[in-house]
């Protein structure tokens, strides 16, 4: 990324052991659940960031656990005693974004003529976790890495520098190679719920005890058919959107088994998804259970459902479903 040789390299950290869980605080959901390949690349190059002083850049999709690795990497570092500081600069004003950062004199803000202590102020001997810092306006982002790289910033309306005695982790979605390019950092990138599938069950389960515990309920557990639908969700909203679907299935379900139709109600804060939603969802449950019977044949398939074999098909392709991955 960038200017590789700024870039600092993550080898040798922790390892990971398949199936576990790594706790980021004393809650049971700060916990980092999976086993793929690349979420232990993630956690290892989280472990070796913890271990140095250097800025640090999460990129990955909406949901997929940005906020996790950053406390993960306050927790783990020796930082942990110290305050966590966390902006989101696409949630303020354009004008406040230096204010935010950095702090102000009183009076260089007409509206808020008080005296302000910024977040990396607010941060000292700790971290400062810079959401979305690729909505930050250019001239910010130009004064950001000045002080990371100085190591102090003056505040609005003052020209003595303070000392910059947090640590910078950003997080983006998109593309970070521009980010802090000229800057030694640490990248971590966390990969989509989608190419993590192997994890879906293991997050359900820990989501499901978790949400329990809280409601003093005994969880009854999934049914395998819903199983066989937990891994047929595209989940577009990551883990995050996995995460509200368990806490809504459980609310309906209480201690009894999740089956895929309380998990289909448990679609949003109404729980009632729309009548096309529901057939999408139980097409996409019955083609991919009939698939798996007869291992990715189709012919078989279509024979079993009582469909012409091309109208069948049709059927398959508007799931989005690939008949491939059940051959063996």
């Amino acid at each position: 990324m960038g200017n590789m040789t700024n870039t600092v390299e993550t080898s040798g950290a922790m390892p990971v052991a398949p199936g576990v869980s790594h706790p980021v605080g004393r809650r049971r959901e700060d916990r980092i659940i999976g086993s793929t390949p690349a979420l232990k690349a993630a956690i290892e190059q989280a472990t070796s960031a913890a271990r140095t002083e250097l800025p640090v850049i999460i990129a990955g999709p909406f949901g997929s656990g940005k906020n996790l690795f950053a406390r993960a990497i306050h927790a783990w570092s020796g930082r942990a005693s110290g305050p966590f500081q966390v902006i989101s600069c696409d949630a303020l004003p354009e004008a406040l974004h230096a204010r935010e950062l950095f702090g102000c004199a009183a009076g260089v803000h007409s509206l808020l003529p008080a005296d302000y202590e910024g977040v990396l102020a607010r941060a000292a001997g700790g971290t400062a976790v810079l959401a979305q810092l690729d909505r930050l306006r250019p001239e910010a982002y130009a004064a950001l890495a000045k002080a990371i790289s100085e190591k102090s910033f003056p505040r609005e309306g003052e020209t003595t520098r303070t000392p910059l005695r947090a640590r910078v982790v950003v997080m983006v979605e998109t593309d970070a190679n521009e980010l802090l390019r000229d800057l030694p950092h640490h990248t971590i990138v966390l990969p989509p719920l989608a190419e993590r599938s192997e994890d879906v069950l293991s997050l359900a389960a820990h989501f499901l005890h978790s949400f329990a515990q809280e409601a003093g309920v005994s969880p009854g557990g999934f049914t395998p058919e819903t199983r066989e639908s937990l891994l047929a969700e595209p989940w577009p909203g990551n883990v995050t959107e996995l995460r509200e679907r368990i806490r809504l299935a459980l609310k309906i379900a209480g201690s009894d088994p999740i089956s895929p139709e309380i998990l289909l109600l448990a679609t949003d804060g109404s729980g009632v998804p729309s009548f096309k939603e529901a057939k999408r969802a139980f097409e996409t449950r019955y083609v991919s259970g009939l698939l798996r019977r007869c291992r990715g044949n189709i012919s078989r398939a279509a024979r079993l459902a009582k469909k012409d074999r091309k109208d069948f098909y049709d059927v398959i392709r508007r799931t989005g479903i690939d008949p491939t991955q059940f051959r063996s």
